[in-house]
């Protein structure tokens, strides 16, 4: 294959990689704040950047940061970062073009299609259905791809 074909590929890894490394960022963050209180040290963060802790969605945020509990931030650690290894798997065998990696990611992708279509409809917003389009497209590339690739494959081999 041409090094352009690879392109599109290099540039999924790549978002998948930037994915990872956010998941990683929260896990390690979340669990720095296990026992710690939440909603002061947001209230403290809220004031330290002028902000107004009353206001009708930060003030929400900090009664939500109020109900965590550790197990809670925990399992959102625990949660991020397992997260974290499914994109960083993705991303390190997309970069390498390793053809298991492009079935594992359309299955991992295709498998969070379902959640994001319940979020939408829970709780409609323009980022939700921009990143349903995108993973989307991310399917639908890779699958073309497998198939292409699947039949060059057969091409070669017959002749």
């Amino acid at each position: 294959m041409k090094p352009t074909h690879n392109s599109p590929i290099r540039l999924i890894a790549a978002f998948k990689l930037f994915k990872a490394m956010l998941l990683i960022g929260v896990g390690v963050g979340a669990l720095k704040l296990i026992h710690t209180d939440v909603s002061s040290l947001l209230e403290k963060w809220v004031t330290h950047f002028g902000l107004d802790p009353g206001s009708r969605y930060l003030g929400h945020l900090i009664l939500t940061a109020a109900t965590l509990t550790p197990n809670k931030i925990k399992d959102l650690a625990v949660g991020s970062l397992v997260y974290a290894a499914l994109f960083l798997t993705e991303g390190v065998g997309l970069w390498m073009l390793k053809r298991w990696a492009e079935w594992f990611t359309v299955v991992i992708t295709s498998s969070l299609v379902p959640v994001e279509i319940y979020e939408i409809h829970r709780h409609p917003s323009l980022a939700k259905v921009l990143v349903l389009f995108i993973n989307f497209a991310v399917v639908g590339f890779l699958v073309y791809r497998l198939r292409t690739g699947r039949r060059e494959l057969l091409t070669s081999s017959a002749a």
